[in-house]
């Protein structure tokens, strides 16, 4: 396919003219500015959860929000069921901190799993309720009534009907019950059901409301100024061109927060970029080259055994075939497409912020400690930002626009510029893993271990969550040094095996703010195991998928290795086939994980083409099979499993951020590239449903499997290893090299 650049398209385009327009609605751009009245946001308490008006219209409250990954369709989907009402009824609202629940943050292996369950016990308490209510009305017993579309029947005398409207009165005043009966999967008539996604046609028209698109009247536009140069300190600011810049409002500086401000948006990037700076820079960061030696010396917190399992000195006896590999995985960044944004308010000691926050409720917890607020003092409001999956500069936006509006007593905008969200948003933190693994005569596995080196947990689970914002560091409010947990997810081997060891030893401290990039450590712990599975395999010459099966007792597991095998039309034989003199040598590889060796079941086939004299690599096509138990919508999960495949390509092939002394490089798409449009593979999902079982996350659980799988593929392909994300052609290049299979 020839690739044509605008620039040559323009050139030859002659005197041809090409008209775009589009016209979007100026109500899009002015999304509630005035914040809905506070209400009940007790977690135990039922009308938190959900109202009824005069046309039995139900709204819905939860303290998750949709990041875009269809999670607002799929829990009106659980509601609606529940209440045996028609999906069009509910409306929702998410991550409102005076009127939603707090449901601890949003994250894709937890919002339905979690979230979902808390609303279904509610809805659930309200729907018997309703029934209780109906009942004492007719002096009838609540078993002779009938629930439909959000109308109560006595089943005794049809004709006696009432709406929840009219049962509702003044609301619920109850608490939820937690042991409300639930309706059975066998009655279900929305879960289970492709519903198309609630917000998909107002992202199409324009008309859905992005947190940059929102205005308030008389807001102001802030940028804040910050050095790409880790831990650098201001030594002297000169703004006096800053003020001829028309629009000129104010500069901000509290100690080394610095930021300027305008009546409109362009103006504040024009003072930003005339304001003189000088800094002081910080200590230089570990060496990017050296990083994977330096990372296993940095001081350990502690050590702890994740995985116990019989006896491995044993194991590993003098008999034994031994297999030894190490893996690594780079710092990435969220890099997302549109940069952070944030709206503040501060009006009568009452701050208001406008957010795409993933935690809102444990933002105000941040923010007072930021601002010196009480807690109570503090609103966030949840609207729709650029994707992230995990923490990218959100937050630190959020913290910015308060800053600035409680300084100024005005509201403010503040937009991070691209090379504030590439360069400085949290960053997933490095990742190194040993293995090693000890066959039988009969090439069984018969030892395990493994060493992973993942960064200090500073997360206690479900207690307010501290995290380093940048404007707590830059106003001297210490806080913990990165905001990570749960890495040690994984690691523990997925398989049967007689003696295991599996050891985390915890860095005390990372260089860069770290924070949780999609599938925090099972991504890196999975690309390790599955990778290593792969070499014991080929050390036992035995079929890579075969051999997985051979060592996996669960019966869910193998099924879903075996869906993936059959759709992707796997033949047996070991890896790996290279043809001596083809210059594409093509592959497929395969990888298995149980996420958190708890919920989710995924198994991946890619295959992939080789280029044994660039070293580049194209993933040609991924057969995702995918095991979450009950699934709530399957259009949803196959967005997941689709989206999540091609980041995840991305991340794998080229994401690396990139730095020199104290200064971060990675500022941009052109150094720190990702995927483009041609480079998308094909991405097949095979769906097990499984109703009536707990349903699991969708988001997070595909990506763990696909580094390996195409590391897997490329080695079947070539005969080559890959064990360090990217897989970029100069490594590509040098793996080729090592295993004498390079055609350069």
């Amino acid at each position: 396919m020839k690739t044509i650049h605008r620039r040559q398209f323009l050139q030859t385009a002659g005197t041809g003219l090409l008209l775009v327009n589009f016209q979007f609605s100026e109500l899009a751009y002015a999304a509630s500015p005035s914040p809905a009245p506070a209400k009940s946001t007790a977690k135990d308490a039922l009308d938190t959860w959900l109202s009824i008006d005069a046309s039995n219209q139900v709204t819905v409250y939860v303290g998750k929000v949709d990041l875009g990954t269809g999670t607002k369709t799929a829990l009106s989907q659980i509601a609606a069921e529940e209440l045996s009402i028609p999906f069009e009824k509910v409306t929702m609202v998410m991550g409102d901190t005076a009127t939603t629940p707090d449901q601890w943050l949003t994250g894709a292996a937890i919002t339905i799993q979690q979230g979902g369950s808390e609303l279904r016990i509610a809805a659930a308490s309200a729907r018997a309720a309703l029934l209780e209510r109906a009942a004492q009305k007719w002096q009838v017993p609540a078993s002779s009534l009938k629930i439909q579309d959000g109308v109560v029947t006595d089943t005794t005398n049809p004709a006696r009907k009432a709406s929840f409207a009219e049962l509702i009165g003044e609301g619920f005043q109850i608490k939820v019950e937690p042991k409300a009966a639930l309706k059975p999967h066998t009655d279900y008539t929305l879960v289970g059901r492709s519903i198309p996604r609630v917000d998909i046609p107002a992202k199409v028209s324009g008309e859905h409301p992005y947190v940059h698109d929102f205005k308030l009247p008389g807001m102001l536009h802030a940028r804040v100024v910050r050095s790409a140069q880790i831990g650098a300190k201001i030594a002297s600011v000169d703004d006096r061109q800053a003020r001829k810049v028309k629009g000129y409002v104010a500069t901000v500086r509290q100690g080394e927060f610095l930021a300027v401000v305008c009546d409109n948006e362009w103006s504040a990037v024009k003072a930003a970029r005339a304001i003189r700076t000088q800094w002081t820079p910080g200590p230089d960061l570990p060496a990017k080259e050296q990083l994977d030696a330096l990372w296993r010396q940095m001081p350990l917190a502690k050590e702890e055994a994740t995985q116990k399992v019989g006896q491995v000195d044993t194991a590993f006896s003098a008999n034994a075939k031994r297999v030894k590999a190490s893996y690594h995985f780079a710092v990435q960044t969220h890099a997302s497409i549109g940069p952070s944004c944030a709206v503040a308010q501060y009006e009568n000691g009452q701050l208001v912020v406008w957010s795409a926050s993933q935690a809102t409720h444990s933002m105000q917890h941040e923010l007072s400690a930021i601002t010196r607020l009480p807690k109570e003092k503090i609103r966030l409001i949840y609207l729709d930002g650029s994707g992230c999956y995990g923490r990218n500069g959100h937050e630190d936006a959020t913290a910015d626009a308060a800053l600035i509006a409680i300084e100024l007593g005005r509201p403010v905008r503040v937009q991070w510029m691209r090379q504030d969200e590439t360069a400085l948003a949290p960053k997933s933190p490095p990742r190194s893993m040993d293995m090693e693994a000890a066959l039988d005569a009969n090439g069984n596995i018969q030892g395990w271990k493994g060493d992973f080196y993942i960064a200090l947990n500073h997360i206690q689970a479900f207690k307010p969550l501290d995290f380093p914002l940048l404007a707590a560091t830059e106003t001297g409010v210490p806080r913990p040094g990165n905001w990570v947990g749960f890495l040690f997810q994984n690691a523990g081997a997925p398989y049967a095996v007689p003696n295991i060891q599996v050891t985390t030893k915890h860095v005390a401290q990372t260089f860069l703010r770290a924070s949780h990039l999609r599938s925090p450590g099972r991504i890196e712990n999975s690309f390790a195991n599955e990778s290593f599975m792969d070499e014991v395999a080929y050390a036992a010459g035995a079929d890579a998928a075969e051999f997985r099966l051979r060592h996996l007792q669960d019966a869910r597991g193998k099924e879903v290795i075996e869906a993936a095998l059959k759709a992707a039309q796997w033949q047996a034989r070991p890896s790996a086939v290279v043809k001596p003199n083809a210059r594409l040598a093509r592959g497929r590889g395969i990888a298995y994980v149980r996420y958190n060796n708890a919920i989710t079941y995924v198994a991946t086939v890619a295959e992939v083409e080789v280029d044994r004299k660039t070293g580049q690599v194209r993933v040609l096509r991924l057969v995702v099979a995918h095991d979450c138990g009950q699934m709530i919508n399957p259009d949803g999960v196959l967005n997941q499993i689709q989206g999540g495949a091609i980041q995840t390509v991305s991340r794998t092939l080229m994401e690396d951020v990139r730095w020199h002394g104290s200064q971060i490089d990675s500022v941009d798409w052109a150094s720190y590239p990702i995927l483009r449009f041609g480079d998308v593979p094909k991405v097949e999902a095979v769906l097990i449903d499984r109703p009536g079982q707990p349903t699991w996350g969708a988001g997070e659980q595909t990506p763990t499997t696909i580094p390996a799988a195409i590391a897997n593929a490329i080695f079947d392909a070539t005969g080559a290893r890959l064990r360090q994300i990217p897989f970029t052609p100069d490594r590509v290049n040098l793996a080729l090299q090592a295993a004498g299979t390079s055609l350069a």
